[in-house]
């Protein structure tokens, strides 16, 4: 195995926070995609269940010092049901976000696509909760390539119900309203992600995570974003993502 494959997959393990790779780590975005890669296959997953979108919105890009979004695959261990309950201490540091999932209908090339091109792929629209851990120190540090082979934050999701009709929805005008142990943290609308949704995913379809994997692949999950900031939770609680045009997304940590 890579040993930088296994430094970020004992980490994981252990629950710490990755330290830097040094000489190991990935020198640019395009090597940290083909080392996430090699954590999907060290893992068992290749072809992945999925993928998530990371950094839609510029205030994140400027926070984790990205030019643009950041994608990261998902294996089919992190999909859960909706209404799913977890253990808290199952995670290390964990955060929830608020987004908007697809189900892939037919495979997608990797390279430049449409929107319309990326809206014809999918099957299901949902409402989901990804759930990211807080597992690096100072980003600055770390490195953006090595943020990237460590799936950028992510760790597990909830995929709501899929919902009936989407194709005559305005998906860049569901508002999304994230609520957690009852208090509402944010809200947002699927504008929030790069315009639209379906932009979303055909960035991703251009991206340098589905050049790494072969293409986007029909029955694929895709988280598209988060229509909110993280949030960082200090314990168990119950997690409701509600949209008004797509229902709700919920989980219950304990």
């Amino acid at each position: 195995m890579n040993p930088a494959v296994e430094m970020i997959l004992s980490a994981r393990r252990e629950r710490r926070v990755l330290a830097p790779l040094g000489a190991l780590a990935p020198v640019d975005v395009t090597a940290g995609y083909a080392l996430q890669r090699e954590v999907a296959t060290a893992l068992g997953a290749v072809p992945p269940a999925g993928f998530k979108i990371g950094a839609t919105a510029q205030t994140m890009q400027r926070y984790l010092g990205l030019e643009g979004p950041a994608a990261g695959f998902v294996p089919a261990t992190s999909l859960h049901p909706n209404g799913a309950t977890l253990r808290f201490a199952d995670f290390q540091a964990p955060g929830v976000e608020c987004e908007i999932g697809v189900r892939l209908g037919r495979d997608l090339p990797a390279g430049p696509t449409s929107r319309a091109t990326a809206a014809d792929a999918v099957a299901e629209v949902f409402p989901a909760i990804e759930i990211v851990e807080r597992r690096y120190g100072d980003l600055a540090v770390l490195g953006t390539p090595t943020l990237i082979a460590d799936q950028v934050f992510h760790a597990a999701g909830v995929l709501g119900a899929p919902v009936a009709g989407w194709q005559g929805l305005d998906l860049g005008a569901a508002h999304g309203v994230f609520t957690v142990a009852g208090q509402v943290v944010g809200e947002g609308d699927g504008r929030d992600l790069l315009g639209h949704p379906f932009e979303a995913l055909a960035w991703l379809a251009a991206s340098g995570a589905a050049a790494a994997f072969g293409g986007l692949r029909a029955g694929q999950v895709v988280w598209l974003g988060s229509v909110t900031p993280p949030i960082w939770l200090d314990g168990p609680c119950a997690v409701d993502a509600r949209f008004d045009l797509l229902g709700a997304a919920q989980l219950t940590f304990v």
